[in-house]
């Protein structure tokens, strides 16, 4: 097998780290804070806005009940899910884009067939608003959620119980936010704690950040986790040992949940804030690189496309909007 190096249309490719130093010279311009559309169909708050796995379509969901699939490209709006009796939290779209789960006041867990615009399960057993939903990294057989009642729940989608299959109640105060990476379930709470939970081999970890934790993220590589917390802080942590490798400030972040997010090539750490601005930290640096005015009101959440070309955001102003480079 040959060792050269891969050449690109006029050469050898840059190695990443000078490309890397390039980018950050040139002011930030190839991150995505261009206006390219906005997206109005909600009536209230968006509380949450999500990519497919394959970065071709959206979901976003929102105060006023309802779930709406966009195509972010064009601008067109697909299809209007009803179901929920109350507002609606999080959603999360299935890997092969049939189903999508989502959940919010209802303490249920709606289970939808993308096509139909049908629900097709409710899983029952929150005892309060379900904050938080995902669908695990390994399978979309299973769903997790986290919830207002201090815990986190695993949901068999094969089965036909509707109750959950595991309930992790270690928590001291409202679990706002689970994510999945590999065999590890991890989670953040108000408690002022990001948790691990090694399913495989069946072990906890817990680490105290000091601040009340609303949204954790893995980074790509799998090595970090990154906890947006209410003292106005990013912190990303080592996720073996838990060490808190940078700490990422100049938003507002204080009394509203709000978002988190790398870049695909982990270079980058994104943010919002409740004054309406998003935030791009460096990664290593931990200083802001750009940013810019995106809302009227608090950037409640975003998403970046798996290629790093664009940025969805939504507030409180009910807009959601899609942004890509310069």
């Amino acid at each position: 097998m040959s060792t050269h190096r891969q050449l690109g249309a006029f050469g050898p490719q840059l190695p990443e780290e000078v490309e890397v130093a390039g980018r950050r010279a040139a002011g930030g311009d190839w991150l995505p804070s261009r206006e390219a559309r906005s997206l109005k169909g909600h009536e209230g708050p968006v509380f949450a806005v999500r990519w497919n796995k394959a970065g071709t379509y959206c979901l976003s969901c929102g105060k006023d009940r309802n779930i709406i699939l966009w195509n972010p490209h064009t601008g067109v709006r697909v299809k209007t899910y009803l179901g929920h009796g109350y507002d609606v939290r999080d959603a999360a779209i299935c890997s092969d884009n049939s189903k999508f789960a989502s959940c919010g006041g209802d303490k249920q867990v709606f289970l939808w067939d993308v096509a139909s615009g049908l629900f097709v399960r409710k899983f029952r057993g929150h005892d309060a608003v379900i904050n938080s939903v995902c669908f695990g990294a390994a399978s979309d057989s299973v769903l997790l959620t986290a919830g207002y009642d201090q815990c986190v729940k695993m949901w068999d989608c094969k089965s036909r119980s509707v109750d959950a299959i595991q309930t992790v109640k270690v928590f001291q105060d409202s679990v706002t936010s689970v994510t999945c990476n590999g065999s590890d379930v991890i989670a953040g709470s108000v408690d002022g704690t990001v948790r691990r939970f090694d399913v495989r081999m069946g072990r906890a970890y817990a680490d105290q950040v000091h601040a009340p934790v609303t949204c954790v993220a893995t980074s790509h590589d799998g090595q970090c986790i990154l906890a947006a917390c209410l003292d106005s802080t990013l912190r990303l942590l080592d996720k073996g040992s838990g060490e808190l490798l940078a700490a990422y400030q100049g938003h507002l972040h204080a009394g509203v949940k709000l978002d988190c997010c790398l870049t695909p090539s982990d270079a980058h750490v994104i943010g919002g804030s409740e004054t309406g601005e998003v935030l791009y930290w460096d990664l290593v640096e931990a200083t802001v690189i750009k940013r810019f005015r995106a809302h009227a009101g608090v950037v409640c959440s975003l998403a970046m496309h798996p290629d790093g070309s664009t940025l969805l955001t939504s507030s409180l102003d009910g807009v959601v909007k899609v942004w890509t480079a310069k």
